[in-house]
């Protein structure tokens, strides 16, 4: 199996971008699984059904969410709904969602996706080991791709999490920060690792709101409005290419989208 998994998904031009190059790149790269983080899809923080729709139509199969989960109400009968979108995992129980999924690949595949918070520099939260050793111990025994989206402030929180669930997990991998890490490499026992795969947004930002308004609010203290930035965007992302007998990674690849190869990917499909 092919499998992609998209970076932060951050407002308007995130969803846009993804709308435009998806379809081409799935085509071109023979993608079997498409996995998005999109939990600041939604004007910067937060996700819709509205949006669900858009991201399932430009060819998304799973969504992981984070931190941001519950920002608007309106996702709360989504998260009830769709088999194919995962809270945090370590969420406590009474939180609406599920913490994991099981989606079927182009290829005919199955394919286990969930997510977990950290715990260094985030609000106080369950321990996530526990919680996604939980997750794989109720999972299917016979759906051996198994993706974890980590979602963590520390990369050496994130190492942990990789080093201790290599050989059990096909891919570690970390949105959240917005900044894509040039860590990404397959562990000794075959689980890909990357710390965070970086935004699916405009670059040309504070990890994807106004340049202008974070300084104001950073230098004078006073609230201002972090609105989503418009320029210079690109999908990061991570494609693992994974072994069918065993469902661990053979490979990890770093990927970079930006407007003009955009452009030329919606030429493809």
């Amino acid at each position: 199996m092919r499998l992609l998994f998209i970076g932060d998904i951050v407002g308007k031009p995130g969803r846009e971008i993804l709308r435009q190059a998806l379809p081409g790149l799935i085509a071109e790269r023979e993608l079997d699984l498409v996995v998005a983080n999109a939990e600041n899809a939604a004007a910067g923080s937060g996700y819709t059904p509205k949006i669900h729709a858009e991201l399932a139509d430009a060819g998304v199969d799973a969504v992981t969410l984070g931190d941001h989960a519950f920002r608007r109400r309106e996702v709360l009968p989504l998260l009830e709904d769709k088999p194919n979108v995962v809270v945090p995992a370590n969420h406590p129980a009474e939180a609406t969602g599920r913490r994991w999924a099981v989606v079927e690949a182009r290829n005919g595949e199955r394919a286990l996706v969930t997510c977990a918070l950290g715990q260094l520099f985030m609000k106080p939260i369950d321990n996530p080991w526990r919680a996604v050793d939980r997750v794989l111990a109720e999972a299917p025994v016979d759906v051996r791709v198994r993706l974890v989206d980590f979602h963590a402030e520390a990369t050496s929180e994130m190492q942990v999490m990789g080093r201790y669930l290599d050989g059990r997990a096909t891919a570690v991998l970390g949105p959240h920060t917005h900044v894509a890490t040039a860590d990404e490499r397959v562990l000794p026992g075959g689980t890909a690792l990357q710390c965070d795969v970086g935004m699916t947004g405009p670059h040309e930002s504070i990890i994807g709101r106004r340049v202008d308004r974070v300084l104001q609010a950073t230098l004078t203290g006073m609230p201002h409005a972090f609105d989503v930035a418009e320029a210079d965007v690109r999908i990061n992302g991570a494609v693992v290419e994974t072994a069918s007998d065993t469902g661990l990674a053979m490979s990890i690849e770093r990927l970079m989208v930006n407007e003009a190869e955009a452009d030329r990917l919606a030429a493809v499909s």
